[in-house]
């Protein structure tokens, strides 16, 4: 969907956010816009938070010619690439299908994204982050395919790190750990449908495995987020910054 012609480039400052309809996504959307930013959020589905562009991040050429098209009218300060899904399954019960559309989904969106806003940021600086996950640094059991994806997204903030810092372009990774997200929700309750276990004492458990003792809430990585985006951070590029209530230390 283009941007209106009558929009002309402002002196706010802009993010472009993949996956910001729900969870984590929306939590980061809210967080900008309450701050000033201009937020475009490429989804699938619209969100409550930003400027809605439906966008599947799998095509790559919609993802270029839509951030093209807002590069044209506003200066992009911030990329943020949320989009992903999870796939619960070992290296043996993953089929090549799943696998493929995984990346598609999680790596090449990211991929697409971050190659398309870099021509417009690499005159004026900007900050890119992407959505990766604690188990970009540990492995968890019945997820071969998406901790494969997430230690991609963690490479790529690193690359592009060192590849455009002479741009005055930082990229770094979130990790989150275990967020209490619709995703979440939804993985307990399938979970809870084949083994018939009790969703409040699942969910009991899963707080309990945190150092801090409980989820963490979608509101705390976009905080993460939008510090990593601001001035701040200036000094802070090639990173990955956990948030996992100390899951990953234990």
């Amino acid at each position: 969907m283009p941007i209106n012609n009558s929009e002309d480039i402002n002196m706010q400052k802009t993010l472009v956010l993949t996956g910001g309809s729900s969870g984590i996504g929306l939590a980061i959307a809210a967080k900008f816009e309450a701050n000033g930013f201009t937020v475009f959020n490429l989804d699938i589905q619209p969100g409550m938070h930003g400027r809605f562009i439906e966008c599947d991040v799998r095509n790559h050429d919609a993802v270029c010619n839509i951030i093209a098209d807002i590069a044209s009218k506003h200066s992009i300060n911030v990329l943020i690439c949320n989009a992903g899904k999870h796939v619960s399954a070992n290296i043996e019960a993953t089929s090549e299908a799943d696998l493929l559309a995984l990346f598609n989904l999680n790596v090449k969106g990211a991929f697409s994204a971050t190659q398309a806003v870099l021509p417009a940021m690499k005159s004026g600086g900007g900050v890119i982050l992407y959505v990766a996950s604690e188990q970009a640094l540990v492995a968890k059991t019945n997820s071969f395919a998406y901790n494969l994806s997430k230690h991609a997204l963690a490479s790529m903030a690193k690359t592009t790190a060192v590849d455009y810092a002479k741009f005055n372009i930082r990229a770094n990774a979130l990790c989150p750990g275990t967020i209490e997200t619709p995703l979440y929700h939804n993985a307990i309750d399938r979970y809870c449908e084949q083994s018939g276990a009790d969703k409040n004492a699942v969910h009991a458990h899963e707080a309990a495995l945190q150092p801090l003792g409980r989820i963490g809430q979608p509101e705390e990585v976009a905080a993460m987020a939008y510090f990593l985006a601001s001035d701040d951070a200036s000094f802070v590029t090639g990173s990955l910054q956990v948030i996992d209530g100390g899951y990953t230390a234990a």
